[in-house]
């Protein structure tokens, strides 16, 4: 028997959505359970897994409803298991997994954005600067985030999609959003600068070296609580 064919009510949910769409309500747990063949304890105790996993969700006076796939939830989880193993060896692991992904499928993905997609992107440049130079100082990690996933928000790949945000969500769970060096962060966002830049000129090429020198940033960022590189103090850097 395979892992899939021990998650009988997952199967169920997966045929329901084949049937009758990715977003539509389920039955009752009654009639989930007569159909399995289960008891509704069982059936809660599997949905659980199935709303761990992102695939469907429950709200009062609505009852359940599938949700559309995404693969964030499950990466997402598995990642912060393994930080709480080893954050410092499974994060450094899956940093450079992200940026082979990234570097990867930038320019595919740099080709895809609409005009509406880098105004965004300049936007999120010009709201950085001027928190970057504010007194004082705030760390842009919202407009960061949202930078790198706009860059690959229209590539259609859903595991793509899922392993880069459950990147992000690990980058906060490990202090890299939290205080730093102002000159690490200037540097940073003089790199954020250069791709957008060459993304609006239609220069993937260079758009593409730019990502490159930036991802090497990473190795020398600190992580809070290594006492060999501290991070700055709040009364220098304040976040957001």
């Amino acid at each position: 028997m395979t892992d899939w064919e021990q998650y009988a009510l997952l199967q169920y949910l997966a045929k329901q959505a084949s049937r009758n769409g990715a977003n539509s309500h389920l039955p009752s747990l009654k009639e989930v359970g007569d159909e399995l063949g289960w008891s509704i304890t069982r059936v809660r105790e599997e949905l659980a897994v199935a709303k761990a996993l992102g695939f469907v969700e429950a709200r009062p006076r609505v009852g359940l409803r599938r949700l559309p796939y995404t693969f964030t939830p499950a990466a997402s989880l598995s990642l912060h298991y393994a930080l709480a193993l080893d954050s410092k060896t499974y994060f450094q692991q899956f940093a450079d997994l992200r940026q082979k992904i990234e570097a990867a499928y930038f320019q595919e993905a740099a080709r895809l954005l609409t005009d509406e997609d880098k105004a965004h992107l300049k936007e999120l440049i010009r709201s950085a600067w001027q928190q970057l130079r504010d007194e004082p100082i705030h760390i842009p990690h919202a407009e960061h985030r949202d930078l790198h996933l706009t860059i690959y928000s229209r590539l259609n790949n859903a595991f793509v999609q899922g392993l880069l945000e459950a990147y992000w969500d690990a980058y906060e769970s490990v202090g890299y959003s939290r205080y730093t060096d102002y000159a690490y962060l200037s540097k940073v966002w003089e790199y954020h600068q250069q791709i957008v830049d060459a993304i609006c000129a239609g220069d993937y090429e260079a758009g593409y070296r730019a990502l490159l020198e930036h991802t090497k940033l990473l190795y020398h960022h600190p992580i809070e609580g290594n006492p060999s590189e501290p991070p700055a103090t709040p009364e220098k850097l304040k976040e957001r």
